[in-house]
């Protein structure tokens, strides 16, 4: 997501600098097959955004008459680009994946400020939706994208794309050219771009900061580039080294504090966490090198920019759906940089600091950290493209809304005809509560941990593990019974094709054959995620009930509460867990004379 700050001539990608205003910032955390427990390409993404609402877009394939345009409609702000030509079929999209499996999750970085084109055609997020819905491939969908920016401007700030499908992953880090006005054209319309492919059974990450450094000139297979990205640095004076020396991340998106501290420091907790502290990655000799993680603390730390982070590392191990999920909810626990473990944190050890991102006390500018879990979350999924599947059954979209560390992902399936009434567009927004929106009930659930979060915190957490480990059996049930409906509709539609004489892959085919198929997982997907609502609206309820007024209320094991002795209308006990040793140490210290208990 977008919300930079200009300082210096460079566009802050984190905001965390004396007179930054409040921004947003973004998550990606990517799994290649070889990487994954089940061989499925996983693709995390947080949209985190002070403005966003969380529900889950749809748009179902369509056939379109010649001549038919597409509005474009900047995504950040609404604000209407103008048209582009439409083709003459899309593909269906659900969220950020469409029916094909391809995935699509982005974190904006900024960037140079005077690369920014205003009279841009095209947004990131309409590329985003665009490619979706005209690509089935990672490699289409990178042709895609830059082409259309090309030809139609870029309207947004630098920007870096996950784009996966069953296949491969790649991270795309895109800029535009800036302006140079002539009869009210830009002359200088288009982009600069790189895309590396992430090395099967290696991971990676980016959270607003350009991370492509140096790359391959000459290996089509695992690199792709615009032709003048280097010549166009050259031309605006910012390079002037040997080709295989240039660096995009430091020729377009230079670092600074805040870029380090805000942004790689959470690709760094990232690795930390799927690496169990240790990250192996091919240095540039093409040697497997293995360094504690705590070798890039200072770069995490901003205090050190020339320690730079590896573009991929190796996982400690297969990772699964849940894995990933879990990444997401992170706040730097058990790190130098635990937001738990400083008074910031209160008598209750919260792991969030309201916004602005920085403070100023007796001449100096402190941070207000920043994690991989935020408040301002408006929606976030993990994107399974799982390539031994028929596309039909393959994709599967994880899908939640608001602060990740209090919230589930849900699956939908990517072929289903209808979205859960909790996630439809519409369902409410920014300025109208909806008591049907899952939105809103996560940020009520989210919004009254904020207040005792030590305590109400895990108990959520552990409904959450609870309903994401439950899905992860139910979904394989499902896809058994998938499966099975499947198999009968292909062999229908392939001998259906034999007697018209057509060509037909049933593997690809998501069309009207397989509406037996789509039905079945319509219905799970909706049930599922409606069921999950209520229990969520119950929960609600509960932490009402349970954590009153600073009261901790037992329940037994069935979840009933303890009642006393003499009335089944009042609690039995009550817990009074009172304050962290920390924020006891302080008050002591700070107000001891005041508040001592004197014999």
């Amino acid at each position: 997501m977008n919300g930079k700050t200009i300082i210096g001539g460079l566009v802050v990608a984190a905001g965390l600098l004396l007179g930054a205003q409040p921004s947003d910032a973004c998550t990606n955390v990517i799994i290649t097959p070889g990487a994954s427990a089940d061989g499925s390409v996983l693709v995390s993404y947080a949209a985190d955004s002070h403005w966003l609402f969380g529900e889950l877009y749809y748009a179902p394939a369509a056939d379109w008459k010649e001549g038919s345009k597409r509005r474009i409609y900047d995504w950040d702000s609404g604000r209407y680009l103008g048209e582009i030509d439409q083709v003459p079929h899309t593909y269906q999209r659900v969220g950020n994946m469409n029916e094909h499996q391809l995935i699509i999750g982005e974190t904006t970085f900024g960037g140079r400020h005077e690369l920014v084109d205003k009279h841009g055609g095209i947004d990131y997020g309409s590329l985003i939706y665009i490619a979706l819905e005209r690509c089935k491939t990672a490699r289409e969908a990178i042709q895609c994208m830059t082409g259309l920016a090309n030809e139609y401007g870029y309207a947004s700030e630098g920007e870096t794309f996950t784009i996966a499908d069953k296949n491969e992953v790649w991270i795309m880090e895109m800029v535009g050219k800036g302006m140079i006005m002539k009869n009210g054209r830009n002359r200088n319309k288009g982009v600069v771009w790189v895309a590396r492919r992430v090395p099967d059974g290696y991971i990676c990450a980016h959270a607003n900061q350009a991370r492509i450094r140096t790359f391959p000139l000459h290996d089509p297979d695992n690199c792709l580039y615009a032709e003048d990205v280097i010549s166009f640095a050259r031309k605006r004076e910012w390079f002037d080294g040997e080709d295989d020396e240039f660096s995009f991340a430091d020729t377009y998106c230079p670092l600074d504090f805040g870029a380090m501290r805000g942004c790689e420091a959470r690709v760094w907790s990232a690795f930390n966490l799927l690496s169990n502290g240790w990250f192996s990655y091919e240095d540039e000799n093409g040697r497997i090198v293995t360094k504690d993680a705590s070798a890039w603390l200072d770069y995490a730390l901003g205090h050190n920019a020339d320690n730079r982070l590896p573009l991929f590392i190796q996982p400690a191990k297969k990772m699964t759906v849940k894995d990933i999920a879990d990444v997401m909810r992170d706040h730097y626990e058990g790190t130098p940089l635990d937001m738990t473990q400083d008074i910031g944190a209160g008598g209750n050890a919260l792991p969030y600091r309201w916004r602005p991102m920085e403070f100023e006390f007796d001449g100096k500018t402190y941070v207000n950290e920043r994690a991989i879990a935020t408040q301002q979350t408006g929606f976030w999924f993990v994107g399974q493209a799982r390539g031994a599947f028929p596309d039909v059954i393959g994709g599967i979209l994880w899908f939640g809304t608001d602060d990740a560390a209090t919230s589930y992902v849900t699956p939908i399936y990517t072929n289903i005809t209808k979205v859960p009434k909790c996630f439809e567009e519409g369902n409410g927004n920014m300025l109208t509560y909806s008591p049907t929106s899952s939105f809103w009930i996560n940020n009520r659930i989210s919004n009254a941990c904020y207040r005792m979060y030590n305590q109400m915190a895990p108990f959520v957490r552990k409904e959450i593990d609870a309903f994401e480990r439950d899905q992860l059996e139910k979904v394989h049930q499902a896809d058994i019974e998938a499966l099975d409906l499947y198999k009968a509709a292909a062999e229908k539609a392939v001998a259906k094709a034999q007697k018209k004489g057509y060509a037909y892959d049933p593997k690809t085919d998501t069309g009207s054959d397989m509406n037996p198929v789509k039905r079945h997982l319509t219905d799970y997907s909706v049930s599922t995620a409606q069921d999950q609502f209520k229990a969520w609206r119950k929960l609600e309820e509960i932490l009402l009930v349970k954590f009153i007024d600073g009261n901790v209320k037992p329940q037994n094991p069935d979840g009933t509460f303890v009642h006393g002795e003499f009335s089944k209308t009042q609690p039995g006990k009550i817990d009074w867990p009172g304050y962290t040793d920390m924020w006891k140490e302080v008050v002591a210290t700070e107000h001891g004379a005041i508040l001592e208990v004197k014999e």
